[in-house]
């Protein structure tokens, strides 16, 4: 279950953002200006101190300053800035709904889009026109390989031409095709945002988003918390206050890491309760054997055995069996969690529906304890009802037919 819940936070929580930053004023709207850029326009001083981009076409960094404010806070590894749109893509053969991300490639370097590319390059975006990124199951759908063209249409943005109002769209160049293995494969379509700015007919690049990776995704909720208390950039243009909102993935993806914990906790459940029968074991042996040691109990008993010090012996006896038999469960269970993908080899995975897909194992050293500890808990109260039918032995009578 660990494995499982921590391939869904690398595959799907790699790709979408764990927090975006956006700015809804009023002014955001088309034709207008974002709070972003009106506090650019009225911080030149500080935007002149800023590293200019490696590409001398990108003339809009208007983000930047919010970008080195977010990077500061708690929990926030990476803050990359992007747009994003819905779109058609169509190829030869097929068309189908993406939605369109245009990036800066510098800053996505450490994505796992980036190192999950299967060929290509996502640097070829800047330094290719017009050219644009796609995941492996889309291709494989488009029927297009490394090179081949397709075209974005924004059934959203229009033009006036000879012709009438048309769609806004444009051939771009397959340059890199990726594959992580999870639904968005065929979902998103990676641009550069000066392109994506045209086709929105932006200015400069275009940038309306910031998304953050934290170290933890599921940090999400106390950073946004955290963030919507300081306010990092807030600003007052013509008696209008506007101010940054936050969107976390837990409003997209929430349903579906909810179900993944509940099961979870239905599994933890379920495996107690296996843990709890076993431990009637102990119960049963024990019981035998105080109806089996009536006659020894006694005979300590009038040599001066306390009843306490008989209880002691029983819950020794018991725990010493509890002791066994977790430590080996224990070390047996590791080395099984350990070796489980070549364990399923040997036997033939297969039969459990796997096939030869490797199961995601994530061995958590503090489940091992509480589940060690939780075991041997277990026993113990196994112990404690026979040990106290032992303690009520009536010497005199278990004795009189000895």
């Amino acid at each position: 279950m660990n494995g499982f819940e921590g391939e869904l936070k690398k595959r799907i929580l790699g790709i979408i953002p764990h927090v975006i930053v956006s700015d809804f004023s009023p002014e955001s709207g088309s034709g207008g200006v974002s709070s972003l850029q009106r506090v650019s326009s009225q911080d030149n001083s500080s935007q002149s101190n800023l590293p200019e981009s490696k590409s001398p076409q990108r003339m809009d960094k208007t983000w930047s300053v919010l970008r080195e404010a977010l990077l500061k806070q708690p929990h926030v590894l990476q803050v990359s800035p992007f747009l994003e749109t819905e779109a058609l893509i169509q190829s030869r053969s097929a068309l189908q709904g993406v939605l369109v991300q245009g990036i800066i490639p510098e800053y996505e370097q450490s994505n796992i889009i980036n190192t999950s590319l299967v060929s290509g390059s996502m640097t070829k975006l800047e330094q290719q026109p017009y050219s644009l990124v796609i995941g492996q199951s889309l291709a494989n759908k488009l029927n297009v390989r490394l090179g081949d063209d397709v075209r974005l249409v924004l059934p959203n943005k229009s033009v006036f031409t000879p012709m009438g109002r048309i769609p806004v769209q444009r051939v771009f160049t397959i340059v890199g095709i990726f594959n992580i293995g999870s639904q968005v494969d065929d979902a998103m379509v990676y641009i550069d945002s000066r392109y994506g700015a045209k086709l929105l007919r932006r200015s400069g690049d275009g940038i309306d988003k910031l998304r953050l990776y934290l170290d933890d995704a599921f940090n999400a909720k106390q950073v946004v918390s955290a963030l919507e208390q300081q306010q990092p950039i807030k600003n007052q243009t013509d008696g209008v206050v506007s101010s940054l909102t936050y969107s976390t993935w837990d409003e997209s993806q929430g349903a579906l890491f909810s179900a993944v914990k509940m099961e979870k906790n239905m599994m933890w459940l379920m495996l107690s309760l296996i843990v709890a029968v076993a431990a009637f074991n102990i119960v049963s042996a024990l019981v035998m054997v105080v109806v089996e040691k009536q006659g020894e109990i006694g005979i300590l008993q009038t040599l001066g055995l306390a009843r306490f010090d008989i209880v002691k012996i029983f819950i020794t006896q018991g725990m010493v069996n509890g002791l066994w038999g977790v430590s080996l469960g224990g070390l047996f269970g590791v080395l099984i969690a350990m070796n489980l993908n070549e364990l399923m080899q040997v036997i033939g995975g297969h039969f459990l529906g796997v096939g030869l897909q490797e199961l995601p194992v994530k061995l958590q050293w503090f489940d091992v304890v509480i589940i060690i500890l939780s075991a041997l808990l277990m026993s113990f109260l196994a112990t404690l009802y026979p040990a106290y039918q032992a303690s009520k032995t009536e010497p005199a009578q278990v004795l009189r037919n000895e």
